[in-house]
């Protein structure tokens, strides 16, 4: 897709986010949402340890609640939140509720990389918020591709975590109305697909 048009649909689907919240079904369809993140959780209740998770920008739904509760049911579970390089990486560090957080240059807030009692740590599982998602099949197997803000922050990271770890789970967050057909959008060999994706329909493999 051109840039230009691709800039055009970004815009478009965060407008239509904003007032999708705005609506009378949000608040259900927020709830079925969070409980799809829930039956995740529970899921892969063994292989989660970490969980990186994201602050809300742009009507984005809020997980820090869930998973706050999630984390505190566990002394070994951990929450963390990306901190972004000037080289358009990624670095996740550990989060408790009421830490200082600053804002980014993109209106994001992220923690302190200096403070020590906060350390690095690589993620079980990344939750990445949507600004729309698309599903493909390559050789019988159903793949979904997450459409982002265009910075290729998370596709840079997951790249590089991948092959770290190849346990990894990235999982997309989104509504089930901001799915786009490939004629709207379609991935590009730079994009990295989701392992799940989380909507108030239900969690998608």
């Amino acid at each position: 897709m051109h840039g230009n048009s691709l800039k055009t649909l970004r815009q478009s689907l965060i407008s239509q986010r904003k007032a999708f919240a705005a609506e009378s079904v949000f608040p259900q369809a927020k709830e079925g949402l969070i409980t799809s993140l829930q039956n995740f959780l529970a899921i892969n209740d063994v292989l989660l340890r970490s969980v990186a998770l994201y602050c809300p920008i742009q009507d984005e739904i809020d997980l820090r609640p869930a998973l706050l509760a999630w984390a505190n049911q566990d002394a070994k579970r951990s929450l963390l939140l990306p901190f972004a390089r000037p080289d358009k990486h990624l670095e996740f560090y550990l989060w408790k509720e009421g830490d200082t957080l600053s804002p980014s240059k993109h209106g994001v807030l992220e923690p302190n990389p200096g403070n020590i009692e906060r350390p690095q740590m690589v993620p079980d599982c990344i939750l990445l918020p949507c600004v729309g998602w698309n599903a493909s099949q390559l050789e019988g197997k159903q793949h979904y591709w997450r459409l982002g803000y265009g910075g290729g922050y998370f596709d840079r990271t997951l790249a590089q975590l991948r092959h770290a770890n190849p346990k990894l789970l990235c999982v997309g967050i989104g509504f089930h109305w901001q799915k786009l057909t490939d004629s709207q959008w379609a991935a590009q060999a730079h994009d990295e697909p989701l392992d799940a994706l989380i909507t108030e329909s239900g969690l998608l493999f």
